[in-house]
């Protein structure tokens, strides 16, 4: 069941599309849906992450995160209601906003319409993820996070949101040594 779950995922296919090796649709998506709903794929998911991490010699909770949004287009059949138009990188669709780890680990993630900004999703993605990971005390993020968000953030949640500036004279993406993390 669980190899089933991870093809439908990994290919994005249509859950009647599933190859005849596997079960057939139903009874697997019976499975994800009681996994789901019960919490046991997101239970699965941290205990993952909890063990990369101390793999890696870190604590099973982070300390640090890095937060970032990135827009994809949306089909036309997927509901008005949900989609949005980010005038700044001209798509209409849907922005994703993902908190991960140092690492590169999530540890959560929202979905709005593309003309949501990413310091408004961010006042919903934050406390949540607080709630969670009760040692998240740091978080890098890019220049959309600017303005109140900062001091939203420190007040009500204790976090020291540090937002990293691209340098003007930089054209193409670089890691800045100053900024890698080493906890």
């Amino acid at each position: 069941m669980i190899d089933a779950i991870r093809y439908l995922v990994d290919n994005g296919i249509k859950w009647r599309a599933m190859p005849s090796d596997f079960p057939p649709w139903p009874r697997v998506y019976v499975f994800f849906a009681r996994w789901r709903d019960t919490g046991l794929i997101a239970e699965r998911h941290d205990r993952l992450r909890g063990s990369v991490r101390r793999a890696e010699g870190r604590d099973e909770e982070p300390s640090a995160a890095v937060i970032d949004s990135q827009s994809v287009k949306a089909d036309a059949t997927v509901a008005f209601t949900s989609r949005g138009f980010d005038a700044g990188r001209k798509i209409n669709g849907r922005r994703r906003h993902l908190l991960t780890d140092t690492l590169g680990l999530l540890l959560s993630v929202r979905v709005t319409p593309a003309s949501a900004t990413d310091r408004d999703a961010a006042r919903t993605l934050l406390p949540a993820a607080t709630g969670c990971f009760r040692r998240l005390s740091r978080v890098w993020a890019d220049g959309g996070y600017t303005g109140h968000l900062v001091d939203w953030a420190t007040a009500h949640l204790g976090l020291v949101p540090d937002v990293v500036r691209r340098s003007d004279d930089v054209q193409a993406f670089k890691v800045r040594s100053a900024d890698i993390p080493t906890g």
